[in-house]
């Protein structure tokens, strides 16, 4: 049974793209059949997957407008096994565009639902905003994974989001769930980085991934070489993480 997992957060830098981009290559590092739909105009996991944004014809804005199909636009990645679905700055004006569209709420859905049964896991990195694309994420996908940074202001925002998820799921997508949460740039030097997780903890009575991703310089340049953190540094702290989190999200999907 394929899983398909929207990272999501409406923050912005809170390690969103760093773990959909990781946590795809790691799953693909364990044998998994993965593709990563990148649906942030941004273009960040696109280009942190070796893929040069600037340069494809059939990128996900294409997919959604019904200008290409989606095995036009899969195109492979510099991991073995990590297939990707494109994005760059066109994307940004698919919202307006899609405006008078009917059921625009499920085109990704319908498009996905072509090829899922290729894949063992989809993951889809969402803009940081509660948008129609991020809202087409969640009717595609079986799951959400929140990332929350271990700062003052994690909590903030996360209401609405659960609130968007509880609404999709209503609505929209009756199986979708909160896959759970998951800690980046914890700092182990700091006080504030465990209170963070010890608030959220008592806060938030969902499932919590014990894998906590800290901050770590090599996590922070493999964007910049185009590289996820398994092939720039296998053996850093943050692919040793990221690796964990894999683990932990393949065991929590056979205990559904």
């Amino acid at each position: 049974m394929e899983r398909i997992i929207a990272v999501a957060n409406q923050k912005g830098g809170v390690g969103k793209t760093t773990t959909a981009i990781n946590l795809s290559a790691c799953l693909a590092e364990m044998g998994k059949h993965v593709l990563s739909i990148d649906l942030d105009p941004q273009g960040n996991t696109t280009s942190g997957l070796g893929v040069d944004k600037d340069e494809k014809e059939n990128t996900v804005y294409e997919l959604l407008l019904g200008e290409s199909t989606v095995e036009e636009c899969i195109v492979p990645t510099v991991c073995e096994g990590l297939d990707l679905i494109p994005s760059n700055v066109n994307l940004s004006g698919a919202e307006i565009e899609l405006m008078g569209t009917e059921e625009k709420e499920f085109i990704l859905k319908k498009q996905i639902d072509l090829v899922k049964k290729s894949y063992d896991y989809i993951i889809i990195d969402c803009p940081p905003a509660l948008s129609m694309l991020t809202i087409n994420a969640m009717t595609t996908a079986s799951s959400v994974l929140v990332p929350i940074q271990c700062e003052y202001y994690a909590l903030e925002g996360l209401s609405q989001l659960m609130y968007t998820i509880d609404l999709v799921h209503e609505r929209l997508n009756p199986e979708l769930i909160l896959e759970g949460v998951v800690f980046t740039m914890y700092d182990a030097r700091t006080n504030l980085s465990l209170q963070v997780v010890e608030n959220v903890k008592s806060n938030l009575n969902q499932n919590i991934y014990k894998t906590i991703i800290p901050r770590n310089v090599r996590l922070a340049e493999a964007p910049s070489h185009g590289l996820p953190i398994t092939l720039y540094d296998s053996r850093s702290t943050g692919a040793e993480s990221y690796r964990m989190l894999a683990e932990e999200v393949v065991e929590y999907g056979k205990n559904e």
